[in-house]
């Protein structure tokens, strides 16, 4: 990892802290919000590899000094994480982490602290994190990662300097899971659903995202070509897969990706499909549809995700979609 890569997902955050770093003037504490996925902790780890390397040739850490390794493990004596513990963040571990604050570093004055989900703080510890960023120490750096800065103190977002993580896009984020040795198939269909890499990862440890796309796959040619088979294939496949409401919305947004990449088709953006691998199909069904009947099923697919959220039951929602889509 290295400037240079952090900058091609994240050229604004980036560009910011190589600046600052080259100037000598970093922030005593940054706020990194963005969506999970999008690069904060990374971003923050590499940081504090320039921080505390000796040998940075510019702004670029060496990765192979004793500070960068022992900081790639996760055993620094003067990197302190933060996570939460269960639900939030007590005020108990800001109260330690301020008794770390008031010795003198291990090896050196310099210190970073990343507290992560620093929104799932409680109220008591962020009045407690008040303390360090009211009183800096010099040569100390906070790195605050939170996905919800709405819920953060207003007192803390004013002491920090607030650098948003852009979402990642569907292409590059694709690119890479495919890096991680998911196949380009499954990649293009995560990275539709989510720019989160640690959700992407869960989705792909049991192949059940694999198992949800082949349900589609097999959903849409039956509506097709086997339409007696497509309640059969709800109730016995489809449904106990989507086993929670999380699950059924997600297998509803597959839906519409589908239909999304029939419109496609229609008019001639194959290169921005999500079911890639699939154009002979798509092909097929979008020449047996038109688009008006293609946007239709859009929109029953979308009012279907509504009922699902007014706790219509899944069962229900999923036969009468299968029966509007038939219609056509």
């Amino acid at each position: 990892m290295t400037w240079e890569n952090l900058a091609k997902n994240q050229p604004f955050v980036a560009t910011m802290l190589k600046n600052s770093l080259a100037k000598g003037r970093l922030a005593h504490a940054y706020i990194f919000d963005g969506n999970r996925g999008t690069g904060k902790k990374r971003m923050a780890l590499h940081l504090a590899k320039s921080f505390f390397c000796a040998q940075r040739a510019g702004v670029e850490p060496c990765q192979t000094c004793k500070e960068c390794k022992r900081i790639e493990h996760g055993n620094h004596p003067d990197v302190h994480f933060i996570e939460p513990d269960g639900q939030s963040i007590k005020k108990h571990q800001v109260e330690h982490l301020q008794k770390e604050f008031s010795y003198r570093g291990m090896e050196s004055a310099k210190k970073v602290y990343i507290v992560n989900h620093a929104d799932k703080m409680t109220t008591s510890a962020a009045n407690s994190l008040l303390k360090f960023l009211e009183e800096p120490l010099a040569d100390t750096v906070a790195i605050l990662l939170t996905e919800q800065l709405q819920n953060m103190l207003p007192t803390i977002k004013s002491r920090s300097q607030v650098l948003s993580f852009a979402p990642l896009e569907v292409q590059a984020f694709a690119k890479l899971l495919e890096e991680e040795g998911i196949s380009e198939s499954v990649s293009n269909l995560l990275a539709s659903l989510t720019t989160s890499f640690e959700e992407a990862m869960a989705f792909v440890a049991d192949e059940w995202i694999a198992q949800a796309r082949s349900l589609v796959l097999q959903l849409m040619e039956e509506l097709q070509s086997r339409p007696n088979q497509v309640l059969l294939t709800v109730q016995d496949q489809w449904l106990p897969h989507f086993d929670d409401r999380p699950k059924q919305e997600l297998g509803l947004e597959l839906l519409l990706l589908w239909f999304r990449d029939l419109l496609y088709t229609q008019v001639g953006k194959e290169e921005a499909f999500t079911y890639v691998g699939e154009e002979e199909a798509l092909s097929r069904q979008a020449l047996a549809l038109s688009q008006h009947k293609v946007r239709k099923g859009m929109t029953a697919i979308i009012e279907a995700k509504r009922h699902l959220s007014a706790n219509v039951s899944p069962q229900l929602v999923m036969e009468k979609l299968m029966l509007r889509l038939q219609e056509g």
